[in-house]
């Protein structure tokens, strides 16, 4: 990802999805298009603090999380909030990012608030990406559920 400050195992696996042909046809199918903000977050990150970050851009986003338990990199899709949604109780402000992904993976969807939205908005799982060469960006399984 040209233009990157800070490198991380999860922005480098990012940058090996989006940099092949598969991994971008994959996250093509749920959602993402060419210049889509990529969030990049860590399990015990805040939830309100990558909503704020997915916020500022102003449209939908990904959320990407590296699984610590097993190193794969998973993704969410993530919609801007919405007045034509039914405005759903906002998650604790102590809640975290892996909550919303353990949720999301378990359901598939959800529609969530964080407490200085106004409105909800929706998140859906994105499946793990199979890479056919190296097979370190995935697994078939959803890594998120026990």
């Amino acid at each position: 990802m040209p233009g990157r400050i800070v490198r991380s195992r999860t922005a480098d696996l990012v940058a090996e999805v989006l940099g092949s042909r598969e991994g971008r046809e994959h996250l093509s199918q749920y959602g993402w298009v060419q210049g889509m903000p990529i969030v990049i977050a860590t399990p015990k990150e805040l939830l309100s603090d990558t909503m704020g970050l997915a916020s500022v851009h102003g449209r939908a986003v990904l959320i990407a999380l590296l699984n610590e338990d097993n190193g794969e990199l998973n993704f969410m899709h993530v919609s801007v909030p919405n007045a034509g949604l039914a405005v759903v109780e906002a998650h604790p402000a102590d809640a975290t990012i892996q909550s919303l992904f353990e949720q999301v993976a378990h359901d598939g969807v959800a529609t969530f608030r964080v407490e200085y939205w106004q409105h909800s908005a929706v998140a859906h799982w994105i499946p793990v990406f199979e890479s056919g060469d190296s097979g370190r960006t995935s697994k078939k399984k959803t890594s998120l559920l026990s």
